[in-house]
């Protein structure tokens, strides 16, 4: 369980951040790519990302051996300049304790340009920031125009409930866990987070589908990533032609949905998509599993239909 622990003057110091962030959303992006989980919604998304992610990016994944990703990456920053200036300019012994953190295991080699990184190299700043732009370009600058509506939209839906209920009530529908100077988030990997005077940014990121992600630096305001958003992938908006909802789900799952106009049975469902009984039934048991559709029996018979989260995916 997360708990983070306010002081007085830190209820003063809460806000929320006015405009989505570029770096951390990116991390958050390249943090579910690595992410085993939801492979129905999301497996689709990975498989193209890693596909499209250019031989530039992969020294990325030399930051982050065994998941643990080094601290001086967590900064904040209103554009990708902005953010990568800020990991530019951390201090080079908070990098070197940091690079020495996530290599300690020693399970990992330590690539030569991590090696330079922590000596300080001006090349291997230049090899981190070609990495950074190239899975940019390739993961969020897509979808950034999207990042920013939603990111609209959840800022209006905090700042109407701060008006209606107050900080705490806003607070509460993140996560119902407010407890006097003590906010809990039960979901989230056991951590003690404690303000102590510096304030909290809510921050909520599209991309992430597991728990709060928390950036605790010295001096610097607590930043909580919530995740946020429809929970499925994000699409770039889809071509002439193009399906962006069979480009998450599948051609089939997709027009399984579709067909789902009112409650039918899966013989039904095969005969509209052309398919077996069988397959028919697969698609309908995954679809069940992410929440998109129900399965209901009466007698002999079983009814699929959509759930609201499905009927939303396919207006009519």
């Amino acid at each position: 369980m997360l708990r983070i622990h306010f002081t007085a003057e830190d209820f003063t110091r809460v806000r929320f951040a006015p405009r989505p962030s570029p770096v951390p959303e990116l991390h958050a992006a390249l943090l579910m790519l690595g992410a085993p989980h939801e492979e129905l919604l999301f497996g689709r998304w990975r498989g193209r990302l890693l596909r499209a992610l250019p031989a530039a990016a992969e020294p990325l994944a030399d930051l982050v051996p065994g998941g643990v990703a080094p601290y001086f990456l967590d900064v904040l920053g209103e554009t990708r300049e902005e953010g990568l200036e800020l990991i530019r300019s951390a201090r080079p012994e908070f990098v070197r304790s940091e690079l020495e953190r996530v290599y300690a295991t020693g399970r990992a080699p330590v690539p030569p340009w991590i090696r330079d990184l922590h000596a300080g190299s001006a090349e291997a700043w230049r090899v981190l920031e070609r990495a950074q732009r190239a899975a940019y370009e390739t993961v969020l600058a897509p979808v950034w125009p999207l990042v920013q509506d939603l990111h609209r939209a959840e800022f209006t839906r905090h700042a109407l409930t701060v008006a209606e209920r107050g900080l705490g009530g806003a607070l509460e529908t993140l996560s119902p866990g407010l407890r006097e100077d003590t906010w809990e988030w039960p979901d989230a990997a056991p951590r003690d987070v404690h303000l102590a005077g510096r304030g909290l940014v809510l921050l909520p990121t599209f991309h992430w589908r597991g728990g709060p992600l928390v950036q605790d630096l010295p001096d610097r305001p607590v930043v909580l990533a919530y995740p946020a958003g429809g929970g499925l992938p994000l699409a770039p908006p889809a071509a002439s032609g193009e399906d962006a909802l069979a480009g998450v789900l599948g051609r089939t799952r997709a027009e399984l949905l579709r067909a789902l106009t009112s409650p039918c049975t899966t013989t039904e469902l095969a005969r509209r998509l052309g398919v077996s009984n069988a397959t028919a039934s697969a698609h309908a048991g995954a679809l069940r599993a992410a929440g998109l559709l129900t399965t209901t029996r009466t007698g002999r018979s079983v009814h699929h239909a959509t759930t609201a989260l499905g009927a939303l995916l396919t207006p009519q």
